[in-house]
């Protein structure tokens, strides 16, 4: 019987291997995460970090205060500190799959909540919100198919912990409506830009070479 060279099936993306595991991928970390993750080498635990991150953003918002120029803006540094060490552990804990949705949770109910308190459009806020919900669900829809996105996405992305220093950054100066509309435009650029050049080169099944059935059959 002869061995076919490795390679991805004829119709599916080529497979890359994921640098911190695959729910670490999910995360979906900014460069300030990764570089605080990068001081304490994967040693600190990313779950209860995550989960104190979001409680503190939840206590700070429900008290109101993320109509003024107060301590609720700066709930992202609070969740960066907190969370951010654990972005370089591989996430192989039972529970660490909970990580990335409470991130998730944490960075739109912040962006809500201080887009409605300043006044944004709902369509505003919604469409920033919906520029990461795609490339979240893009992100997931390559995983499962062992295609995890280029490392320079998150970053050009901005990750969750710089979305959010932005949104806070536009609330504490007054200018939450022009941020939300740069952030918008450029985040729905960028995700459809890379997911469109993306997926379109993937080729479709049956598309493939002549020789990888041939490989195909040559192996039995």
């Amino acid at each position: 019987m002869n061995a076919s060279p490795a390679g991805p099936p004829p119709g599916r993306p080529p497979r890359t291997a994921p640098p911190r595991g695959t729910v670490a991928t999910h995360r979906d970390d900014g460069v300030p995460s990764r570089g605080m993750g990068a001081l304490v080498s994967g040693q600190i635990p990313p779950l209860p970090p995550a989960l104190v991150g979001m409680f503190v953003t939840g206590v700070l918002l429900s008290i109101g205060v993320a109509g003024s120029d107060d301590l609720a803006v700066f709930a992202p540094v609070v969740v960066l500190l907190l969370a951010g060490p654990g972005s370089s552990h591989r996430h192989d804990g039972r529970l660490d799959w909970l990580v990335p949705p409470i991130l998730r949770l944490t960075e739109y109910g912040f962006t809500a909540s201080v887009g409605f308190a300043h006044d944004v459009p709902p369509w505003l806020v919604f469409a920033l919100l919906g520029a990461v919900a795609f490339h979240h669900y893009d992100v997931v829809n390559r995983v499962r198919q062992n295609a995890h996105p280029p490392p320079w996405l998150a970053a050009a992305g901005l990750g969750w912990d710089g979305r959010m220093l932005l949104v806070a950054l536009g609330g504490l100066v007054g200018q939450a409506t022009p941020f939300l509309v740069l952030l918008s435009l450029y985040l729905w650029g960028l995700f459809c830009w890379e997911s469109l050049t993306y997926w379109t080169a993937v080729p479709r099944p049956g598309t493939g070479p002549p020789e990888a059935g041939r490989r195909e059959e040559n192996a039995w």
